[in-house]
């Protein structure tokens, strides 16, 4: 049974949102835009503000389906593990040739699923750094380091590993995006501007 949950929860985390609500409700391919990731940055660019925040909640929800999948169907292994199964699923998802996003959304919902509170503050700091620095890419690193200084906090030792792996995911996934940072031509986000918020 631990066997079936796991891929299910791949399964799960498969799901490629994205290209979901991109062919049903926009007829658009989203890998065949923007960056060609299949994760909610990607979206927001290529389809809008509504898209994104849609396809964002479906892959944090995928990380939270997940990882209380053990509790709902009594089987006796570790939430975090189903959790990471549903990222690796995300990132790699069978249904669309193993091309996924970057792991930062369902990772969230890993988080929402095991732990709620950090995940609102995990979810706060990722604003924060949004509005400030306008790159997603960078707020989601930061974010993720910011996560793993909190579960060395609290002292959850399973969680202190899991966290520590996803962080390390995050940032080789996003690793093309520090070099474009670096040289200044990563895309800053227009949606977040004060102006827009006023």
């Amino acid at each position: 049974m631990t066997i079936v949950v796991l891929i299910l929860a791949y399964l799960i985390g498969s799901i490629p949102s994205g290209l979901i609500i991109g062919k049903v409700f926009y007829k658009t391919d989203i890998r065949e835009h923007g960056s060609g990731n299949l994760g909610g940055t990607n979206t927001f660019r290529t389809l809008g503000k509504k898209a994104g925040m849609i396809v964002t909640m479906m892959d944090i929800l995928k990380g939270t389906l997940a990882t209380v999948l053990p509790v709902m169907l009594g089987v006796d292994i570790h939430p975090l593990l189903a959790g990471v199964f549903a990222v690796l699923g995300h990132m790699y998802p069978v249904f669309a040739g193993f091309k996924g996003g970057k792991a930062v959304a369902t990772s969230g919902g890993l988080v929402l699923g095991y732990v709620p509170l950090m995940f609102i503050m995990v979810l706060l700091v990722f604003f924060i750094c949004l509005y400030i620095t306008k790159y997603v890419s960078l707020s989601s690193i930061l974010t993720a380091v910011f996560a793993l200084i909190y579960t060395i906090i609290i002292r959850d030792v399973p969680l202190i590993i899991v966290i520590s792996v996803l962080t390390i995911f995050i940032v080789y996934r996003h690793r093309a995006n520090l070099v474009r940072i670096k040289n200044g031509t990563e895309p800053k986000i227009k949606w977040l501007s004060k102006k827009q918020i006023d």
